[in-house]
């Protein structure tokens, strides 16, 4: 009988120790679920790309990547967000930052917890890890180049964003006034709508309908190409009042179709989420090896095409297999 009790207490502490260690996640035991999240800065149709590019990569390493948008896109919806990630001990988020010198404090404590990298909208003040996405100084300079040979003689254009103070929008804007500078071409108007898609349009219609000698109008941000190209369609100034933009917005592309829109420079929204995905991964898996692994430039720059009538119809296609 107390053989068969010892035999019985001897198994209850195996079964003990063995439940600890799957608890600690230690070797032989259960593996740790990730947390990793993908922040974005609204709402918007593109980042349905982006988060092609994530879930290509979560198929790849069989891991989950939580995608986390604010809904009007504004930087204390995306500051709470981020907040509670932290509390909630995600592993790793990658974020767009909507107003990079503004959401340093709050960058650098999330920093503090978990790896921290940025898409899209660096802040490169911030400790973050990794900026991946485009060099908008550069991809402003590639935009500012098609507005020359919009307008070879020199005109008037106006600029139209969601915030000035956005990482991103400050180096597009930088990068066409570079290029366009020593062409006649002057910004006459700046307007932000702060992702207000009703006042994105109506702030093209006021400065069109404000200014009669108008030669041009330029769209910062995914949805301001939209925006464009609904107003001037509406205006009836297709043609009349040039459009040129960024990003692949639906209405963007439609616009190019129906001569609302001139061209659009676009990014590469899938690879934002699939590098994302995967540094996420590696840095919450492999810590110091993968941090000794990031490029010295701590930037990964995924480059820009551009889009005009010429061939907007096949990048069509190729976009609507992404967002399957």
């Amino acid at each position: 009988m107390r053989k068969l009790q010892s035999v019985a207490v001897l198994v209850l502490v195996l079964g003990m120790a063995v439940g600890c260690k799957k608890n600690e996640g230690g070797g032989g035991g259960e593996a740790k679920v990730l947390k990793l999240a993908f922040v974005t800065n609204n709402a918007s149709e593109f980042w349905k790309i982006a988060a092609a590019g994530i879930h290509k990569y979560e198929q790849e390493a069989k891991v989950q990547v939580d995608i986390k948008t604010p809904p009007t896109g504004t930087t204390e919806e995306q500051n709470q967000i981020l907040q509670n990630l932290t509390s909630q001990g995600y592993d790793a988020v990658s974020v767009s930052v909507i107003a990079p010198n503004d959401q340093v404090p709050v960058l650098d404590k999330v920093a503090e917890k978990t790896n921290l990298i940025t898409f899209d909208s660096d802040a490169p003040k911030s400790k973050r890890l990794l900026y991946i996405g485009t060099n908008n100084y550069e991809a402003g300079k590639v935009l500012g180049g098609q507005i020359v040979k919009l307008l070879p003689k020199g005109g008037k254009i106006a600029v139209f964003v969601g915030t000035f103070s956005a990482d991103n929008a400050q180096q597009r804007l930088q990068g066409i006034k570079d290029a366009i500078a020593g062409h006649k071409i002057d910004i006459i108007d700046k307007r932000e709508d702060n992702t207000d898609r009703a006042k994105a349009r109506s702030n093209v219609e006021d400065i069109v309908n404000a200014n009669a000698d108008l030669n041009l109008v330029v769209g910062l941000w995914n949805y301001n190409g939209t925006a464009i190209a609904a107003a001037l369609d509406g205006l009836g100034m297709n043609w009349k009042v040039l459009a040129a933009v960024f990003d692949e917005d639906d209405g963007t592309l439609d616009g190019i179709n129906n001569g609302a829109v001139q061209v659009t420079v676009v990014q590469k929204p899938f690879m934002f989420g699939y590098l994302a995905a995967k540094w996420m991964h590696e840095l919450a898996t492999k810590g110091e090896a993968a941090k000794a692994a990031l490029p010295a430039s701590r930037v990964i720059d995924t480059g820009v095409d551009v889009i005009d009538k010429s061939n907007v119809s096949p990048f069509k296609l190729k976009l609507a297999e992404l967002k399957k």
